[in-house]
């Protein structure tokens, strides 16, 4: 089997274990936050979530190096002995922080409808960042997919507004800037990592371990600012079960995953999984949930399944027929 075709499979099965990690990950986490009595913080199981991917992250390193000796030189040397690099992985954590915290307030300020259909300008906003800051080109089909796919999204997520005898204060040109904000701190950090990952030959288990530890100091610190008083009260791991340990594993899972797809593939097709993992974890919600599938939805997952393809469609042809016309015009120059 050729390297190209190797490289390939590669990249579909790591797209493919995403997918279906997110999507699992995507039914457990609305189990546990349904069927328990007693909800555990978010909160912390952010901050748990951050150290376990630490863990991974390091025992992978410690495999690829081969001896403990190795191991702990590596660590010395690319991560406590390069203080620039984890301020250099310390920007997308933070940034990060700040699109989770606009994102709730835009949510707190805007409908549901409202805050689904804007929040899913994050998909092309990403592939503008891509453009820019990678010095990428997108040929149209693949811009056309791109805003195919975040049509797709929100078809699948649509929910009718209901009405409701609770009125609830908004600003919408608050929740319009926070999630204007939201969107484009998720495409700049999305890339920003994809940049660091590809800009030098460091190992991928490296660069996660200094994106973890500053994760996990962020994460800390807006736990105990967000829950601070009830987790002193009830306990840092305050209602957590066998479930929610396993959402956690996902979570660690998905994310280890997610900067494999970034290094080999890149955060527009990571976006591009993300949407087919809503569409399976809406469709197991159909079995285990009851929920009821709609024409939106019908119509919303047939778009994403045809702008996957569309993307996924190579380009060479394109490319040389473009090559030909620009021969052909030299040739007319000429004459």
């Amino acid at each position: 089997m050729s390297p190209n075709r190797l490289s390939l499979l590669f990249k579909l099965y790591c797209l493919t274990v995403m997918t279906l990690v997110a999507a699992a990950y995507t039914v457990a986490l609305r189990y546990t936050r349904t069927a328990d009595k007693d909800l555990y913080f978010s909160t912390t199981a952010v901050c748990i979530t951050e150290v376990i991917k630490l863990l991974l992250s390091a025992g992978l390193l410690a495999k690829e190096t081969g001896s403990v000796g190795r191991f702990k030189a590596s660590v010395s040397e690319n991560v406590l002995g390069s203080p620039k690099d984890l301020v250099k992985l310390s920007v997308p954590s933070l940034v990060y922080a700040v699109q989770n915290n606009m994102a709730f307030l835009a949510l707190s300020n805007l409908d549901a409808a409202v805050y689904q259909v804007t929040y899913q300008l994050k998909i092309p906003c990403t592939a503008l960042c891509t453009v820019l800051m990678l010095n990428r080109t997108l040929s149209k089909l693949q811009w056309f997919s791109v805003f195919m796919l975040c049509g797709g999204v929100t078809l699948v997520q649509w929910k009718p507004a209901q009405a409701t005898k609770v009125v609830v204060e908004q600003n919408p040109l608050l929740g319009f800037g926070a999630i204007a904000v939201a969107v484009l701190c998720s495409g700049f950090a999305g890339v920003y990592f994809e940049k660091v990952l590809k800009s030098s030959d460091t190992s991928l288990w490296v660069r996660n371990i200094q994106m973890y530890l500053s994760g996990i100091v962020v994460t800390l610190v807006g736990a105990y600012l967000s829950d601070g008083a009830e987790i002193k009260e009830k306990g840092f791991f305050y209602g957590y079960t066998y479930y929610v340990w396993f959402v956690i594993f996902l979570a660690s899972v998905g994310g280890l995953y997610t900067s494999i797809v970034v290094k080999y593939t890149d955060n527009i097709m990571k976006g591009f999984s993300a949407a087919a993992a809503i569409v399976l974890s809406t469709i197991a919600s159909v079995v285990l949930f009851g929920l009821q599938i709609t024409s939106t939805f019908a119509l919303g997952a047939l778009l994403v399944c045809v702008s996957i393809y569309l993307y996924g469609l190579p380009r060479q042809e394109t490319t040389s027929i473009q090559q030909g016309e620009t021969t052909s015009k030299e040739r007319l120059i000429g004459v």
